[in-house]
């Protein structure tokens, strides 16, 4: 998800680092509210100045004495030739990417007495560096290494005994700290909570305990608590936090579905506030996939669950379809205007100004998606389930062939998605192409971010009303304005809810058939999991269609449902049918979604989501805070639950 800022370069992130190691600061994106009179409170309570996080400075260190930011590590190059070498690096990360210079190491003043030159260099990934003599354009060498956080290494460049060759070796000076053991440490900390959660729920169960509690109260109360959130809450009066209401019978509200899009909103909050600067939890500069790119995908799929079963589920109490379009048409408006108010950050300043604001956004796509889907739905839905035979010779394909308009409409808009794609002339760009411009593709098409999606933003928007700092380029070094949440990914984003809608019609048509809903949900997911691997031949950038959330292709659409389709048998298993685990802590937020979603983007500057840092350049201030403030939006969320508050549009 992308918002533009003016110290924002990555949808979901709040900061990035550049590949050469330098700091762009970032503050997390503003998307949602509840409702277009609840949103205005929400921006004018904004407007009052909050405790905000310090920024950060990128200033390169050349000296050992200095300390190094934030991934980075000290490169000292010891050059005993006597002529001076150029050094340039390139990341493994960028796909046929041209060498950016580091810098120049003098001539050795004499023999055996090494000039020396020092570099910083970034420990995000792992990069070739490349040693040239610029007296004869000679290639000396080049020597790919992974360097580690706050390290010091020498590059030794000397002669062999035959002087047409020279051998680079690397050599650790000091020892780089463990960057990754405050996720260890993290993890072990939850994984503990959850345990001592999880016997507190057992013992507080045993009947010893429970006449034990009934005696020092001496009322119900006790019972109360003993079978709240400690065990599982009770279905009698569960709350409706989709777009669309929910099952008329309370009792038959999956627990798996709030659950998996609580999962998917946590996520996005963490990774929003900045995932701890980790790189994992950014989104990827181009082809491929980290955390980040998971959840917003994830996101959609399950509204396109929650559709179906609203939808059924009204048409099965009489509502009305024209009268459903009309809470739909709505419902998308009201959406798209938050959106646009949320991901502008001068609103605190005056009225919004029209010259530079951005128009797509997350919530933007969102009601596009919604509004297609749900009204594909309107026009294909059965009334009555129930009249429905599942002995006939098609009922294997029955959420396919009971609603062959809709497939049919999808089929046409993947179809004008491909057109457009690899079809539509783009101006000094070449047709079809797919890459992210820069230094990719050896620099022949340094302003074609994009393609063709670009072209259309750019187009149809204005190259001033799209996302200036795409994640592009942090590897890529692009310098072209690209919009993410773009009108032709909208395309796939309609199909990514679409799927999410076959899923909910699997659940309505084989109702509690438990080993048929997973059986289904299996197949779907390996055959989504085998079309991917066609498209992208099982690769990161070599493939038909790569993977690439920016663009959002096909094989990203594909691989990602096929991902939820999985997921979602795991929860649903292990929540619906077994009851082992009732989806808690995920599922207080994902029955409150869009009041959690809005808050934590609304909210982010203000303490105590929020703290001025002793070190901003430490991964462990910055993942406690991160961690800190997603548990904060996780508690907020259930005390709202216990207090019945729930918040919609």
């Amino acid at each position: 998800m992308t918002k533009r800022k003016p110290k924002k370069n990555s949808p979901h992130s709040a900061a990035g680092l550049t590949e050469a190691g330098h700091t762009e600061m970032t503050q997390a994106q503003q998307h949602n509210v509840l409702s277009v009179g609840a949103a205005v409170a929400l921006l004018a309570a904004v407007c009052v100045a909050p405790l905000r996080a310090e920024s950060f400075t990128s200033d390169s260190s050349h000296h050992k004495h200095k300390v190094l930011k934030m991934d980075e590590a000290l490169l000292t190059v010891k050059n005993e030739l006597d002529s001076e070498v150029v050094v340039s690096w390139v990341s493994q990360r960028c796909y046929q990417c041209l060498y950016q210079r580091l810098g120049v190491v003098p001539a050795a003043p004499s023999l055996g007495q090494p000039s020396s030159a020092d570099f910083v260099v970034s420990t995000q990934h792992e990069i070739t560096l490349e040693l040239n003599s610029s007296a004869v354009s000679l290639g000396h060498c080049k020597v790919p290494f992974h360097f580690g956080e706050h390290g010091n290494y020498s590059l030794w460049v000397k002669n062999l005994p035959d002087p047409s060759l020279v051998n680079c070796t690397i050599v650790t000076d000091a020892d780089p700290v463990n960057s990754y053991m405050p996720i260890l440490v993290a993890f072990l900390v939850f994984v503990g909570l959850a345990v001592v959660f999880a016997i507190g729920r057992v013992i507080l169960g045993l009947g010893v305990v429970k006449s034990i509690l009934f005696r020092i109260s001496g009322s119900m109360e006790t019972e109360r608590l003993i079978n709240s959130e400690l065990g599982s809450p009770s279905r009698a009066a569960e709350p409706v936090t989709d777009i669309l209401p929910s099952l008329p019978n309370p009792s038959k509200r999956l627990r798996s579905l709030d659950t998996f899009r609580g999962i998917s909103l946590v996520i996005m909050i963490f990774v929003n506030y900045g995932g701890g600067r980790y790189w994992f939890f950014r989104h990827e500069s181009w082809n491929g996939l980290t955390v980040a790119d998971l959840v917003f995908p994830w996101f959609v799929f399950i509204m396109g669950t929650s559709i179906a079963l609203s939808i059924s589920s009204l048409l099965r109490t009489g509502s009305t379809r024209w009268s459903l379009l009309r809470k739909v048409v709505w419902r998308s408006m009201q959406l798209f205007i938050i959106g646009v108010f949320i991901i502008n950050p001068n609103y605190c300043h005056g009225p919004l100004s029209w010259d530079n604001l951005r128009i797509p956004g997350v919530l933007q796509r969102l009601a596009w998606s919604y509004l297609v889907v749900a009204t594909l739905d309107l026009l294909v839905a059965k009334g009555h389930l129930d009249v429905l035979t599942m002995d006939a010779w098609w009922s294997p394909a029955l959420e396919i062939l009971l609603y062959w308009p809709a497939w049919l409409c999808m089929l046409v808009l993947e179809i004008i998605w491909l057109c457009l794609t690899f079809l539509l002339p783009v101006p000094n760009c070449p047709t079809g192409y797919l890459g992210p411009g820069g230094i990719g593709d050896m620099g022949l098409y340094a302003n074609c971010t994009g393609g063709a999606a670009a072209f259309i933003d750019r187009w149809l928007l204005g190259e001033n009303h799209i996302y200036q700092t795409p994640s592009s380029r942090v590897i890529y070094a692009t310098r072209m304005p690209y919009d993410p949440e773009g009108v032709l990914g909208s395309i796939n984003s309609i199909l990514m809810a679409f799927l999410g809608l076959q899923a909910g019609k699997i659940i309505l048509h084989y109702r509690d058939l438990h080993t048929s809903i997973m059986s289904r949900f299996l197949i779907w997911g390996l055959f989504l999991g085998f079309l991917s691997a066609v498209m992208t031949k099982c690769s990161a950038d070599q493939g038909f269609i790569p993977v690439n959330k920016n663009l959002w292709s096909l094989s990203y659409v594909t691989t990602l449902a096929c991902f939820a389709f999985v997921l979602l048998v795991a929860i649903y298993y292990t929540v619906d049918v077994k009851k082992w685990w009732s989806g808690a802590p995920f599922y207080y937020p994902g029955m409150n979604s869009i009041l959690v979603y809005v808050g934590h983007e609304v909210f982010e500057e203000y303490f105590p989501f929020r703290w001025h840092m002793t070190n901003s350049q430490s991964h462990v201030e910055h993942l406690t805070q991160n961690l800190v403030a997603t548990s904060l939006w996780v508690l907020i969320s259930y005390v709202l639950y216990k207090k019945k508050i729930f918040w919609k549009i």
